[in-house]
């Protein structure tokens, strides 16, 4: 009976060395798929008339693709399932999303390459009414998040005493809070900056961002050759001012 466990043990073991990594599959089928949910801007935007992507992210998975000399796939996400389209193997990598623990535990994550800060919207002519977070943690306002998302988590977190309202994809939290369904809502710094801009009727809380977050891509768990060949590129790309350069055309400030 030992001997067959040992020999069972052996071949699970020969089988996970053998196992082929995506780096090796991408190159055999000359094809990056990449899952991205083309809802964050700048990150990842879907244009609706002609189904083609353009933002950040965006640009570096071309690149990326362009360097390992294979064509890139882009390969339609939600918030709510980008984590299960990486482990169910829909696409071989993601756009960027939030490191978290509740993520990390199926999925691997590659090396950071952007930090943001969480910062609250509301509407601008609420702003003396929700001059601060505290303001908002409150058993009479009603916060907004959208389904899947990071923020989801945080908004528990940071407004215990609100009523929190999760909307699903291709909805999204913020434009609760422009109809009046919501008080608030959370997102990156660096969607609020774009978002004020587009709709002049939010405001972003002025007592400042919290909790730090790291965007990463998001890969298979395990597969340490895909992830050391991606993290290893974004260093070299970081080093070469790839990423820096990217950062100056989409105005954006990594913190």
């Amino acid at each position: 009976m030992k001997k067959i466990i040992v020999f069972f043990t052996l071949l699970l073991i020969t089988a996970s060395a053998n196992a082929e990594s995506k780096l090796q599959t991408i190159k055999k089928n000359g094809e990056l798929r990449v899952g991205t949910t083309g809802d964050w801007d700048p990150m990842s935007m879907k244009d609706p008339a002609t189904n083609k992507y353009k933002g950040f992210d965006i640009d570096v998975m071309r690149e990326l693709a362009k360097d390992m000399g294979v064509k890139v796939k882009f390969v339609p996400a939600e918030w709510k399932t980008i984590v299960a389209g990486i482990t169910a193997d829909r696409y071989d990598i993601s756009t960027s999303v939030t490191k978290t623990p509740k993520r990390a535990e199926v999925a691997g994550f590659t090396t950071t390459y952007y930090k943001y800060a969480t910062v609250p919207l509301v509407l601008k002519k609420n702003l003396k009414k929700f001059p601060t977070w505290e303001s908002l943690n409150n058993s009479n306002v009603k916060i907004a998040t959208t389904l899947g998302t990071s923020q989801e988590e945080k908004a528990k977190e940071f407004f215990p005493k609100s009523k929190l309202q999760s909307v699903e994809a291709p909805a999204r939290d913020f434009q609760e809070v422009l109809a009046g369904r919501a008080d608030g809502n959370i997102t990156s710094s660096t969607e609020a900056n774009k978002l004020v801009i587009k709709y002049p009727q939010l405001a972003i809380v002025p007592d400042g961002g919290k909790n730090p977050a790291f965007l990463a891509m998001m890969v298979p768990k395990g597969d340490k050759i895909w992830n050391d060949y991606v993290s290893n590129w974004i260093k070299k790309k970081q080093s070469s001012g790839f990423f820096k350069t990217l950062l100056a055309k989409y105005d954006l400030k990594s913190l």
